[in-house]
Order: structure tokens, then C-alpha cells, then sequence
């Protein structure tokens, strides 16, 4: 039998393609039920994000033996941050230009409303809003594959401390894993 290496950019990719799919169906299941993009409830998608990068850190730390460094820890976080970030931004930007428009424009009405709330004349509402309307999906697609990087490395950064265990001096690496005790 042969010894595959430990991959953290492997273990990263698997738990980013579970996060996005969960992603997915929150979004669907939010818009479905008419959860307005502004409610409290949004925050309820950073918890399968957190999650996923935890596991994600968990799994190659257990590919690792059971003993991982800090940096280690924190590269599997980084990297599942920077895929989750790109293919979520990938996903935002289809999703209000294509495959939902309806929500770019309901957000749009919102801003409009904070806008004249905030005592801005009609012309700079309208200049606002033709610009959310052209380069809107754009502005979110970066707003999401940054968000979730900083995000991310903090998480990663708190997930290491927790994960982190290096072997000591006197903990032996088995060169033979099939050799029995």
C-alpha cells in the first residue's frame, strides 16, 4: 500500500467545495423565504464557514499524525479562505447579475432609501445608483473574495492556535506504519 503525502491545498479544496455548496442552498433557502439581505440571519452563513475551516484544519493536522505547527495550521486556513473567497465571488457575481437581478435591485432600493435618509439630493441618489446598477455584481463578487479572505485568515489564525501540536523531542516519528507496537 502507498503512503500518500499530506496535501493541505487537497484537504483545503475538499472542505471549500462543502462550504460553497452550503452557501448555495442558504442563499436559495434566504431568498426563498424571503429573508431580507439586511437581517440579522445573515450571519447565520459564518457558522458552516467557521466549521468548514476548522474541519479543514482538523483533517490535515489528523493526515499530519496527530502533530501540526502553527504555520501548517494556518496555511490549510489560508488556503481554504483564498478558494472559499474566489469561488463564492464566482458564484455573487452570477447570482445578482444572471441568475437573481431581483436582489441587486432590492438591495439598490435600500440604498436608495438610507440615501435620501442621509440627506443626499435626488441627482446623487440617481448617479449612486446607476453606478450599484452597472458595476454592482462586480463590487460584490470583490467585496466577497476579500471579505472572506481577511475573515478567513483570522479564523485560520485562531484555528492554528487551537490545532497547534508539535511534536517534543522525545515524540518518535514511525517510519513504519505498518510496523505493530
Amino acid at each position: 500500500m502507498e503512503n500518500v503525502a499530506a496535501n493541505p491545498t487537497k484537504v483545503a479544496t475538499k472542505w471549500t467545495l462543502f462550504y460553497v455548496l452550503v452557501s448555495i442552498v442558504l442563499t436559495y433557502t434566504f431568498e426563498f423565504l424571503n429573508i431580507a439581505p439586511e437581517s440579522p440571519l445573515k450571519y447565520i452563513s459564518y457558522i458552516p464557514f467557521i466549521a468548514f475551516l476548522f474541519l479543514a484544519q482538523k483533517e490535515f493536522k489528523d493526515q499530519l499524525g496527530g502533530y501540526i505547527t502553527f504555520g501548517q495550521a494556518f496555511t490549510t486556513g489560508f488556503r481554504y479562505s483564498l478558494f472559499s473567497g474566489l469561488l463564492l465571488a464566482i458564484f455573487v457575481y452570477l447570482y445578482l447579475a444572471v441568475l437573481s437581478p431581483g436582489m441587486l435591485a432590492h438591495s439598490l432600493e435600500q440604498q436608495q432609501q438610507v440615501m435620501a435618509d442621509k440627506g443626499m439630493s435626488q441627482d446623487q441618489i440617481d448617479k449612486a445608483l446607476e453606478i450599484g446598477k452597472k458595476w454592482g455584481p462586480l463590487f460584490g463578487m470583490i467585496a466577497t473574495a476579500l471579505g472572506s479572505l481577511i475573515f478567513g485568515c483570522i479564523i485560520s489564525l485562531i484555528g492554528a492556535a487551537i490545532f497547534k501540536k508539535e511534536r517534543s523531542v522525545y515524540d518518535v516519528q514511525d517510519s513504519n506504519p505498518d510496523a505493530t507496537v
